[in-house]
C-alpha cells in the first residue's frame, strides 16, 4: 500500500509540473509577442521621414511581421521593412504597404486637411508632436483618418473637419478614443 501512495504522489507531481510547464511557456510566449509589438512600434515611429500624412500598421503572426499601410514615399516602405527585419525574433516581414499618388491634388488636400484640423478646436494638439497620434491618409482624394484621440468629442470634430475640406470625396474615420496613446 505505501508503494502505491509512494508512485501516486509522484505521478501527482510529475503531472503537476508538467502542467507549469506548459502555463510558464504560455506566459512567455505572451510576454514575448508584447515586447515584440512594442518594439515593431518603435521602429517604425523612428523612421526619419514618416510624418503625420502616413500610416503604418502591423500585425504578428509567429516570427513573421506583416505591415500594411499607406506612405507618401518608397523610403519609408523600404526603411520600414528593413528596420523590422533587424528586431531579433523576427525571421520574416511580409510588406503590405502602400505608396500613395504624391501630385497637387493630393497635396493640396493634404495641406487644407492639416490646416483644417489644426485650427479646429482642441485638434491640434493631435497633429504638432514627432509622432503624432493622429494621420491623415490622403488617397486620390479619399481622407482617411487614422490613430488615437482622448475623447468622442474629438473624434468627431476631426470627421466634420476633414469633411469641410474642399475636394475631399470621401472621409473614413478610423480614429479610436484612447487618451493614453492620444497626443
Amino acid at each position: 500500500m505505501k508503494v502505491f501512495n509512494k508512485l501516486a504522489l509522484m505521478f501527482v507531481f510529475v503531472a503537476s509540473s508538467a502542467v507549469v510547464g506548459v502555463n510558464a511557456q504560455t506566459i512567455t510566449g505572451e510576454v514575448s509577442n508584447v515586447v515584440l509589438e512594442k518594439e515593431v512600434q518603435s521602429k517604425i515611429l523612428r523612421l526619419p521621414y514618416y510624418e503625420v500624412f502616413d500610416f503604418i500598421s502591423f500585425r504578428i503572426d509567429g516570427d513573421t511581421v506583416i505591415l500594411d499601410g499607406k506612405v507618401r514615399n518608397a523610403t519609408n516602405r523600404r526603411e520600414a521593412e528593413a528596420a523590422v527585419k533587424r528586431i531579433a525574433g523576427v525571421e520574416k516581414v511580409q510588406n503590405n504597404i502602400e505608396i500613395l499618388n504624391v501630385g497637387g491634388f493630393d497635396d493640396r488636400i493634404r495641406q487644407d486637411l492639416y490646416l483644417s484640423l489644426a485650427r479646429t478646436g482642441s485638434l491640434s494638439r493631435y497633429l504638432w508632436t514627432v509622432n503624432p497620434s493622429m494621420r491623415l491618409v490622403v488617397d486620390r482624394g479619399h481622407v482617411t483618418l487614422e490613430g488615437y484621440v482622448a475623447n468622442e468629442g474629438d473624434l468627431n470634430l476631426a470627421n466634420i473637419a476633414a469633411r469641410t475640406v474642399p475636394g475631399v470625396f470621401s472621409v473614413t474615420n478610423n480614429l479610436k478614443v484612447d487618451s493614453k496613446r492620444a497626443g
